[in-house]
Parts: structure tokens; sequence; C-alpha cells
């Protein structure tokens, strides 16, 4: 069966929501969902543009191994975003064949637009997506979808970036992909692991409130829905994963991560102006405490100039040692100015974020003000770099070393200028450093 996206915004047919979440939402454990629903319990959707090539191989193959593993009742839905290619005809095709999978044509291109359509559309109590080229080993799946059917977690993402998953992919892929999540850690505080591995599922009746909420509608998607996801409270599985790149991709990884970057500041501005109701979803949602991250009265402030300037320096020698390997690693496939900019942007978060905690002392609370300051900061040392290597352009042809050597300097007498200002503005004491008192509910037990 195929729905058609109308010029409306919505899906023909669309279900009716399930009812939202109880007076007791934000009890520490979920009620498990009913498995003897009379709907699909689960519905798996794959975004798809342009994808002849490699969808049918990857709904014959989800498509086993639900039938011989998931022992519940179960939906495959297709988003197909504006394919201009054989892909709807060869999904229609498929759904004559297989009961179980949907197939819907949206108008608009964009994975975050499908999966907000698809979601909200649907009737089953488990939603879930993956990607057609099928990455991510399906053996991951089950563990992914149990803690949400039994009511323990709210969402749960597949992650590549720890101990236990096992990668496949080339350098420059893993370097943009782990240098994103740190920066989500450093300026977002988040603490999930991996937000683009495209392995997630979350429940329907918490997907209801939250996907509202969300605005992308490309490859931030993810990153919006569970940097919300932990700013109310919810809890977030993650499940380790077998993962292999896929050689032939079509994702252009450098665009998708400056996009990226600019989503987080239109996210930050969002949550800093308030246009997410972040107090009414928390008080709606949570499950338990707020986590520290989120909490203002922790905080504390080391005042110390000595134990300051040790500390500012035992960070400042890894920075300069990780700006130093980044810009190296990037001189290898881009221009000189860009791969500075790359790496001083990435060490300078990554930076103020560990000033933020260890010099200075200060916990919880919103870091997005400091982090913010701290950009300024970085504009300084990014001229600094950036004007000693065109000096250096400009006097003569230098080599590698040449420019890494100019660029160390730059960037020694650029931690200088940080420090001052670090010390002097950016976590001066003020209300940020001060203790303040959580307003928010925070009633529930912990978890």
């Amino acid at each position: 069966m195929t729905l058609t996206d109308s010029t409306s915004g919505t899906l023909q047919d669309a279900a009716v929501a399930p009812p939202g979440l109880s007076s007791r939402a934000h009890a520490v454990r979920r009620a498990p969902v009913d498995t003897r629903t009379t709907v699909p319990l689960l519905d798996v959707t794959i975004p798809v543009f342009n994808e002849e090539r490699d969808l049918e191989e990857c709904l014959r193959r989800l498509h086993a191994h639900l039938l011989e593993t998931f022992p519940h009742s179960f939906r495959i839905t297709v988003a197909d975003n504006a394919s201009t290619d054989g892909t709807l005809k060869i999904a229609e095709r498929l759904a004559r064949e297989f009961p179980e999978l949907l197939v819907v044509h949206l108008d608009e291109k964009g994975r975050g637009n499908a999966l907000r359509k698809v979601w909200l559309a649907s009737p089953s109590p488990v939603l879930a997506y993956m990607d057609v080229d099928l990455s991510t080993d399906l053996a991951a799946l089950p563990p992914l979808l149990a803690p949400l059917i039994s009511g323990h977690s709210d969402l749960a993402i597949g992650t590549r970036l720890t101990r236990n998953s096992r990668v496949v992919r080339g350098p420059k892929r893993e370097f943009i992909s782990r240098s994103y999540n740190l920066m989500l850690h450093s300026f977002m505080g988040v603490r999930f692991s991996d937000a683009q591995c495209g392995f997630k599922a979350i429940r329907a009746d918490v997907a209801r409130q939250i996907l509202p909420h969300t605005v992308d509608n490309s490859w931030f998607f993810d990153t919006e829905l569970l940097v919300l996801a932990e700013r109310c409270g919810l809890r977030v599985h993650e499940v380790p994963v077998d993962w292999i790149d896929d050689p032939d991709s079509s994702v252009d990884v450098v665009r998708t991560a400056l996009a990226d970057m600019r989503g987080m500041a239109r996210l930050t501005r969002d949550l800093v102006y308030g246009r997410i109701p972040v107090p009414e979803l928390r008080a709606a949602l949570a499950r338990g405490p707020v986590p520290a991250s989120s909490r203002a009265d922790e905080q504390t402030r080391g005042s110390s100039l000595f134990g300051q300037l040790v500390r500012f320096a035992a960070i400042g020698a890894a920075s300069t040692l990780a700006y130093l390997l980044i810009f190296v690693f990037c001189r290898g496939f881009m221009d000189p100015q860009l791969a500075n900019f790359l790496a001083l942007l990435v060490t300078a978060v990554a930076n103020t974020g560990a000033n933020r905690r260890f010099t200075f002392g200060i916990q919880g609370g919103n870091p997005v003000r400091h982090h913010f300051e701290g950009l300024i900061v970085f504009g300084i040392g990014l001229l600094l770099t950036s004007g000693a290597l065109a000096l250096v352009h400009r006097t003569t042809t230098p080599d590698r070393w040449v420019e890494v050597l100019t660029v160390v300097a730059a960037n020694l007498a650029a931690t200088t200028v940080r420090f001052l200002l670090f010390r002097l503005w950016v976590f001066r004491g003020n209300d940020s450093n001060r203790p303040t008192k959580d307003t928010t509910s925070t009633e529930t037990a912990a978890s």
C-alpha cells in the first residue's frame, strides 16, 4: 500500500495517535508496551532518496530478519523522499509481495522530514529507523528494542563510538564523526556518544510529545531529537553496534558536518530564547532527577591563580598537541587555511569545555553562554593563526613543516590571550558561577 503526502503536509489515512503519557509519565519506569496490540507493535522506517540500487536487497533482508527473530507484529515503512529514479516503483512492487510493507511518498526531500511525518502518523507503539545501506548489523536490533518494550528506556540508539563497537570505515569519516561528537559533548553538554548512527528507536508515546518541537528536516534531526530528549529528562539507551561503512554512500560527509554545526548553532539559540518549552516538557516526561549536566546548584569555582595556571597549562598542552595532529591530518586533503580553521574550531570547543570544568571549577548550569564567548575567543585565535599563515605564504613558499611551526607559534600566542580572556571575562564570577536553585520539579526517584 502506498500513501502519498498531500499539500497540507499530512499523510493520507494517518492513524489516530495513541493516548499521550499519563499523569505518572515521569515515573522512573514507563509502563511496558502492550504486546497484544492489534496494530503492528513495531514500525521500522527506511527513509530513501534515489536508492533503486540498494532498496530491494535492504527490504528483503530486513523483512526476513524480522520474520525470523522478532516475536511480535511489525511493519516496515519505506519513506520515499521525492526520488526521481525507480525507487518508488521498486518499493510499490515489494509492497504487493509483503503485506508488512507500507510505502509513503513524500514531495519534499530530507530524512528528518520523512521520519517526523511517518512517525507521527504511525499507530505503532514502538518506532524505529535505519539507513537503507544496512551498515549496522541487524543482530543489534533486539537489544535496541527490548528496553523500549519493557518500559526501561524512552529512546535507544546504536553507537559506533564505544570500545565494544566494531566499526570498519575510513579515517576521514572517523575523524569527522568523532570531532562532531566531541563538539556536541563540549558545546551542548550532551551525554550520548554517537548522534548520527542511522539506527535508532523511540517509544511512540514519547515521540508524539517531542517530535512537534523538532524543526530540522535533514541530517541534524537525529541530534536535535537526542538533545531535546536529554534536556527533558528522558532515558536514552545505547547499544554498541557492528558497523561497516558503505563506500558507495551518496552522503556528502563534509557538507553534512557543516550543516550539523549550523544546526547546533540554531538549536542553541532556540534553547536560549525559549522557543522549545523544555521546563514544561521535563515536567511531563522526565523519569528521574535532572542530570547533573543540567543542574545549576552544583557549581563551584576554582579561584586560585596558581592552580588555574597549572590546570590551564596542562589543558593547553593537550589542546596544542591535538591541534597539531588535526592540522597535519586535514592538511593532507585541504588547503592550509581551512585545515587551520577546522583544527582550531575543534580544539577551541574542547578547550573551553575542559577549562570550564577543570580550570575554573564550573559544573552544571547552562554552558551555552560560556561556549558562545569561548567562540569569540576562538575568533581571536583564528585571526592570529590565519594572519601568521597568510604572512608566511606571502613572503615565501613554505614546506609543510614551516607551516606547522608557524601555526604552533601563533597558537601559543593565542593561548596566552585565551587565558587572560577566560579569567577576566568568560569565567569571571557572575550569575552563572554562583549557586542557583533549580526550580524544576524532580520529585521522582533516582534512575
